[in-house]
């Protein structure tokens, strides 16, 4: 009997908030391999907040995700049967999977899948410190923001996956390492175990004034660089308390994937300041991957680079894991492990 292949795919666009009818999970058979082509069984899957984006038929950066077909994401996994001789049976490998428990491509187009060494680095972590989350982090901080010793760089979404990379990047490179978090026990994770500076529980703070407040008694010396992954009213806190000539690293605005609107309150303060605003996708600047993942992988193989992961058990339970990580129920890096 040929293999069953479970998948995951976007019924429905949502209205607002994403719900469990926005997918539905289907049954595909795995049909005999052609040549150049390999078959991969997904170990892990990756959700991030992009995705949340994706399900919108709306302009972006990047092309919507179809409705009836597998949805998105970063995957790792291994090579059960190859008809490619680039690849054999127990490669480790890392790929756009998508929400499937098998995936089948052609291998002989570059880049679809890459092989990984587990001897140091654990499979999963390639789909996270050492993957898209640590170099979207590395990008960010390394590129624009650049902090020079004794500046202060504050980030938002602190304990995640993007975010707990920041923060320690910023320290190895003698910068103080300021976060925001949701909740006592995401700060205390981000300070005693990630070692950032400090911490703010933004869910302390019901309004501007007095998150702004909690930055200036955090950051005494002002801010230089900010690495946005939400927006809203965080955005507006730091920018009250951003040095002149400070650096904006705009990575995600996860508070209006709903839909909603952003505004800024004071979006003058760019120019008060004089400060540079750059937006940035991770996976138009594959020129600096390679530096990157040098560096994020030395950090993970010696233990120098902490992260955590929250890992979602099979695939029917990708939604519900997912529709977490928009509401920061996840702390770290969320998986799904798929067998």
């Amino acid at each position: 009997m040929s293999p069953i292949n479970r998948q995951i795919v976007l019924a429905s666009r949502p209205k607002g908030e994403v719900t469990p009818d926005n997918f539905r999970l289907v049954e595909a058979v795995l049909a005999p391999l052609a040549d150049g082509q390999v078959r991969v069984r997904n170990h892990f899957l990756s959700l991030d907040p992009y995705m949340r984006g994706r399900m919108n038929d709306s302009k972006s950066y990047a092309a919507s995700q179809p409705l009836d077909e597998v949805m998105i994401g970063g995957t790792v996994g291994e090579v059960v049967e190859s008809r490619n001789p680039h690849f054999a049976v127990g490669d480790k490998v890392v790929g756009m999977g998508g929400w499937q428990e098998y995936l089948t491509v052609d291998a002989s187009q570059r880049g679809v899948l890459q092989k990984v060494d587990t001897t140091h680095v654990p499979l999963s972590a390639y789909l996270g410190p050492v993957g898209m989350p640590g170099v979207t982090a590395w990008y960010g901080l390394v590129k624009i923001i650049n902090p020079k010793a004794g500046e202060t760089v504050v980030v938002s979404a602190a304990s995640g996956a993007v975010g707990s990379v920041v923060g320690q990047l910023a320290k190895a490179r003698g910068a103080r390492a300021v976060g925001l978090a949701g909740g006592a026990d995401k700060c205390r994770y981000v300070v005693e175990e990630l070692g950032f500076d400090a911490c703010i529980d933004y869910k302390q703070h019901p309004d501007v004034k007095s998150l702004s407040a909690a930055l200036k008694a955090a950051c005494p010396n002002g801010i230089d660089g900010y690495f946005e992954n939400v927006g809203g009213m965080i955005l507006d806190a730091v920018l009250l308390r951003a040095n002149a000539f400070s650096r904006v690293a705009m990575c995600g605005m996860i508070s209006g994937y709903d839909g909603q609107p952003i505004p800024m309150a004071a979006p003058q303060l760019i120019l008060v300041n004089r400060m540079k605003v750059e937006g940035f996708i991770v996976s138009e600047h594959m020129d600096v991957w390679p530096e990157a993942l040098k560096e994020l992988g030395t950090l993970v193989a010696t233990g120098k680079l902490k992260y955590r992961e929250s890992v979602a058990q099979g695939i029917a339970s990708a939604p519900e894991a997912f529709m977490g990580l928009l509401k920061g129920k996840n702390f770290g890096k969320q998986l799904v492990k798929l067998n």
